[in-house]
């Protein structure tokens, strides 16, 4: 199989403002070849929970990146096997399928999108250092405190969102990849309070790592308005995932033929940025 970056056909790429969406979409952008946003706000729209909107953003499609939003959920296996039999049908030649570690209910939606026949790579990711910085961890992260149901004996290799982009955009536009599991970790293992406490150097704060049980968690969570699908799926990464993943992989040196970022330069990066700063609690 050659190289396919002549194929003028746009990618889809589902979840394209998202955290590993968007960085899909910029490097596909970057390389000129042409992309279609896969969002509720995009051209024509996209919305997982309305079939209606599936066929009109697969016309003409080459290749697609599925992120679906909740894997854990009873319908995801279903939803993710009928998009992908849909992709086939409108000549897709090529599907690459991002997912979690340790979580029973991704490994099925996996199989299902492989049974498909489908010509499938699978992107298996650890916990994103970008939960961080972009998601339920910025706010408190600036505001000076952190309160997690996890302690030191658990460990985790948190990934790069931009390792997962690059072995995404690898999948979609190059040769060899089909049939491929990348499970994608960072190069070491990390606790939360050791994250934190590399944040905090990095941005040069003090931030509060705060141990507590999942049930006070979910407690809290809820008391600050925390909506109970987040909490729900929050504890569940608390109490039965975290843990079972404590080992690193070559994905992503099998896949891009270099090593993982490491979560120290992350932090640098970011710290850099000012997104941790105190002056940007909103």
């Amino acid at each position: 199989m050659t190289d396919i970056t002549h194929d003028r056909r746009p990618t889809l790429v589902l979840g394209g403002t998202g955290k590993t969406g968007r960085r899909v979409v910029y490097r596909l952008g970057a390389r000129g070849l042409p992309v279609r946003v896969g969002s509720r706000s995009g051209q024509p729209p996209f919305d997982w929970a309305d079939r209606s909107t599936w066929a009109p953003v697969l016309q003409g499609v080459r290749a697609a990146y599925i992120p679906y939003p909740d894997l854990v959920v009873a319908e995801a296996t279903t939803a993710t096997r009928a998009f992908a039999e849909l992709a086939i049908d409108h000549g897709v030649t090529r599907l690459v399928l991002l997912t979690g570690r340790g979580e029973d209910e991704a490994q099925r939606a996996e199989r299902a999108v492989q049974d498909t026949g489908a010509d499938v790579t699978v992107v298996r990711c650890a916990w994103f250092m970008q939960n961080f910085s972009e998601d339920f961890l910025l706010d408190p992260i600036r505001a000076g405190e952190v309160v997690l149901p996890a302690d030191d004996g658990q460990l985790d290799p948190f990934v790069d969102a931009d390792d997962i982009a690059d072995v995404a955009v690898a999948a979609l536009t190059e040769p060899g990849h089909a049939g491929q599991v990348y499970e994608l970790t960072g190069p070491r293992l990390l606790s939360f309070p050791a994250a934190i406490a590399e944040i905090a150097e990095a941005s040069g704060r003090d931030i509060a790592y705060v141990p507590v049980s999942v049930e006070d968690y979910a407690a809290g969570a809820t008391e600050h308005g925390a909506p109970a699908e987040l909490v729900e799926f929050l504890t569940y990464l608390f109490s039965d995932v975290l843990g079972n993943n404590a080992h690193v992989t070559d994905g992503v040196q099998r896949a891009l033929g270099r090593p993982p970022h490491d979560f120290s330069g992350y932090a640098t990066r970011t710290a850099a940025t000012g997104a941790w700063t105190q002056a940007a609690v909103r």
